[in-house]
């Protein structure tokens, strides 16, 4: 096949000549560009899945000869948005001579410390477990990917069959074996038995091909996936119904949506019994082909195939036996017929560890699922954060879509429970573990901070996102919300948050943004009710639309976000904080002040009520009273700040200093001086209390609450 973009049908064929020309003569930045193209395209591998390498010569710092250097993506890192910084190099020949000293498969870990005695760049990230699969090929440039197509192939009955066949015996065949010294060693064997072989499958595992330079690599990689694609395309339907056909129909989308959003926050606090999960939602269509089949009940036990695959998403899913129009609304109902299957998805995972496990394994991990699937609705998935919940599914997905291709040509079969087991449970998998860095204090906490956009509410979102919760942005204006929601994607990337239109006065609104969060992330914990406005006014110029305006936002709409969000709260069982954003002003009297001032001190005693409400819900509800927050606030816009300066007989640039001056600390507040407190109050030191009111007013004495 030659390299033409219209000749690739199953994969994408992004090779920009002129970029690459631009890097001609550097093959690291080649490599790396080429790495970059590869994982761009999911279809040819998965987030973090597997490796590519070069080896070039280079002049030895130490003896200023010429030696042969391998570059290869280094341990944990993805081929997608890799960068020099994610490469080890090594010396090739001291890493083919570790041979020497090795003991066999028994004392393949010892291998990896060893490794690093061949590194030839002190800058390296840690060289990966495949280090050697690569070393022992003598190929300039290789690509180990890890391409739903292939292992389709790979994890079939007669995979190796169809293997030789399909490509006429160019692509040889190495049985499964966990990565390691021993396998690379195999991978050269194989090579030598089949010389002039353009690549090798992994039984179970996924694909090595090559080239001698990075833009042959790159070719020969996509015309063996596209030729596997192609190969499984012409065979579906060819034994029958893909999956034997449809065994439910799917609700219609707006439905399914529905049905998750309810069902999201009854499954995240099960999920959470041992940490507090993110979840996420996808109801894709080849997730709908897959869980609304005949062979559903089949496959699903069976667990996935590649080892990329069941690290992300454990053994195997639980499938709920809900009917995909279930009434929902009794969630004690829910709650009892749910309990069994969690516990007995708990027990399965419990005895899978325990048959399998040795000596030296590590302490059983949480037993909860990762993936659960809801026949007719769609596919949830929990994990510690949102990107690696999100990531799950994405594996999740590829290990359905192999499903579907060994069938299609075959027999699916996965990894015996035992081989699955010393993949999850490897004391290299969990030493990278281990290494990882610690949770932030909000990891695993989603939070809903309304009038988000700006002011005060931004700080607040900002804050919880930079302790490792996750956010639902909200603004009644779409502009300014769209605005927020792209510079925290740029702050923090797009799995920190959320966006919801919202206007606090408005039932239905508030429902869908806790809709929102749920299929988001899973429910809702953290609840900050910032969105305010402010009049000014003597008692003769405030009119009742003023008065009304006040209290349905400060008062109604604390009221109506609250009541939704511990519906939520209490679906997930797992408590809560409700932080409420009032004011000085519920504490102090002032001039020109009645409808705002009484309708603080409104907000101030329904957070006492609330709090006395809802503690044996373990759900917290606590008070920080901010006093001339100026800064990007939208209180001082609409003649508040005129208002007040005329009150106190000072001009509107005189306001800053004057607030301050009447403080005890003689401080200027700021929002990130109340995003502070809300930490302070989520971060885990506070847990014990509720009811309580944080000023963060710079000393207001008259504001002392007692």
């Amino acid at each position: 096949m030659s390299a033409n973009t219209t000749e690739f049908k199953h994969v994408s064929y992004l090779w920009d000549e002129a970029k690459a020309a631009d890097l001609a003569g550097d093959e690291v930045a080649l490599l790396i560009y080429r790495s970059n193209l590869l994982g761009a395209d999911l279809r040819l591998t998965n987030y973090g899945g597997g490796n590519t390498s070069c080896k070039v010569m280079d002049k030895d710092p130490l003896t200023g000869n010429q030696v042969e250097v391998m570059w290869i993506k280094g341990s944990g890192g993805d081929i997608g948005t890799l960068k020099k910084s994610g490469l080890a190099a090594l010396y090739v020949d001291r890493l083919r001579s570790l041979k020497n000293v090795y003991r066999g498969v028994e004392h393949e870990d010892e291998m990896v410390e060893l490794f690093n005695h061949s590194i030839f760049d002190l800058n390296s990230k840690a060289p990966s477990i495949d280090t050697p699969l690569h070393g022992f090929l003598p190929f300039k440039h290789i690509d180990h990917l890890h391409p739903d197509a292939a292992i389709a192939i790979a994890a079939a009955k007669d995979g190796q069959k169809i293997t030789q066949e399909l490509f006429g015996g160019t692509i040889g065949w190495v049985e499964w074996q966990r990565p390691g010294f021993d396998l690379g060693l195999k991978l050269r064997e194989c090579l030598d038995s089949n010389p002039g072989i353009r690549g090798i499958m992994l039984g179970s595992h996924g694909l090595f091909t090559w080239g001698d330079t990075a833009y042959e690599s790159y070719i020969n990689t996509l015309e063996v996936i596209e030729k596997c694609a192609e190969y499984l395309e012409q065979s579906y339907g060819q034994k029958g119904p893909v999956f034997s056909g449809a065994k439910i129909e799917s609700l219609d989308d707006a439905a399914r949506k529905k049905q998750a959003a309810a069902l999201a926050p009854v499954l995240r606090g099960f999920c959470s019994s041992q940490v507090k999960m993110i979840g996420h939602f996808t109801d894709d269509t080849r997730v709908l082909e897959f869980i609304n089949s005949n062979d559903l009940d089949r496959l699903a036990p069976m667990g996935t195939s590649c080892p990329d695959h069941f690290l992300r998403t454990k053994i195997s899913p639980l499938v709920l036996d809900i009917a995909p129009d279930a009434d929902l609304t009794d969630v004690s109902a829910l709650k009892e017929k749910l309990a069994p299957a969690f516990a007995q998805y708990r027990q399965m995972y419990t005895e899978y560890y325990n048959t399998c496990k040795h000596d030296n394994s590590p302490a059983v991990r949480d037993a909860n699922p990762v993936v659960i699937l809801y026949p007719g609705v769609g596919m949830f998935t929990f994990s510690k954060d949102k990107q690696t919940a999100r990531v799950a599914a994405e594996f999740y997905i590829n290990a359905i879509n192999v499903m579907k291709g060994a069938e299609a040509i075959s027999e699916y079969t996965s990894l015996p429970r035992q081989e699955a087991f010393d993949i999850e449970y490897w004391l290299l998998e969990e030493a990278k573990l281990q290494r990882m860095p610690k949770p932030k204090a909000l990891s695993g906490r989603i939070a809903l901070v309304t009038g988000s956009a700006g002011g005060i509410g931004k700080a607040i979102a900002k804050k919880l996102v930079q302790e490792g919760a996750v956010v639902v942005l909200n603004d009644m204006n779409a502009e300014r919300l769209q605005g927020a929601g792209e510079e925290f994607k740029g702050l923090f990337g797009k799995d920190s948050y959320t966006t919801a239109i919202l206007d606090v006065t408005k039932a239905d609104q508030i429902q869908d943004a806790m809709d929102i969060a749920a299929l988001a992330f899973g429910g809702v914990d953290i609840i900050v009710n910032n969105a305010g406005l402010s009049i000014s006014k003597t008692i003769q110029d405030h009119t009742e639309k003023d008065w009304d305006l006040l209290y349905d936002v400060l008062v109604k709409g604390q009221f109506l976000v609250t009541q939704a969000a511990v519906t939520v709260m209490r679906k997930q069982d797992i408590g809560g904080d409700v932080i409420n954003i009032v004011s000085k002003n519920a504490l102090v009297s002032g001039p020109n002040n009645a409808g705002y001032g009484s309708a603080k001190a409104a907000q101030l005693h329904l957070s006492r009520l609330n709090a006395a409400e809802l503690g044996g819900d373990k759900i917290r509800v606590n008070v920080v009273n901010p006093d001339a927050v100026i800064s990007d606030s939208n209180i001082w816009a609409g003649g508040w700040a005129e208002g007040r300066a005329k009150a106190y007989g000072v001009t509107v640039e005189e306001l800053p200093a004057y607030y301050a001056k009447r403080t005890l600390l003689n401080e200027i507040i700021l929002p990130d001086d109340i995003a502070n407190a809300c930490f302070a109050i989520t971060g885990g030191l506070l847990n014990k209390s509720t009811g309580n009111v944080i000023n963060v007013d710079g000393g207001v004495a008259a504001g002392f609450v007692r």
